[in-house]
């Protein structure tokens, strides 16, 4: 499986998750409503920010991810809080827009969302 390439690295201060907990839930006539699991597992979205040292890094990430990873395939990556290692994919294909940061050294970032498989 293909991984995020070196250079890159989610920034953990602006991180936040979400997931839908995949509840079925059915109001009754009276009484407490009714639940239960749909599914197994739960799809996780994170939103993050992916930092770029300099521009020759931001240049093997797009190639990355338009050659290797097709915009669409999953990939490896560490997890900025636990810091184990998730397959993730990026959330309909896209990654957000390009801020650079330092025009000097071509440091930049994207905010982007994150989605796997909990």
């Amino acid at each position: 499986m293909a991984q995020l390439p070196e250079g890159v690295c989610i920034r953990l201060s602006d991180f936040s998750e979400t997931f839908d907990p995949s509840v079925e839930r059915t109001e009754m006539e009276r009484g407490v409503p009714k639940q239960r699991v749909m599914n197994s597992q739960v799809l996780v979205k994170s939103s993050c920010t992916l930092m770029f040292r300099d521009a020759a890094h931001y240049q093997v990430f797009e190639d990355w991810y338009f050659l290797t990873i097709g915009r669409i395939g999953w990939f490896t990556a560490e997890h900025p809080r636990t810091k184990q290692l998730i397959n993730c994919r990026f959330e309909g294909g896209s990654i957000g827009t390009l801020q650079v940061i330092n025009h000097r050294t071509g440091r930049c970032a994207r905010s982007l969302v994150l989605e796997y498989l909990r």
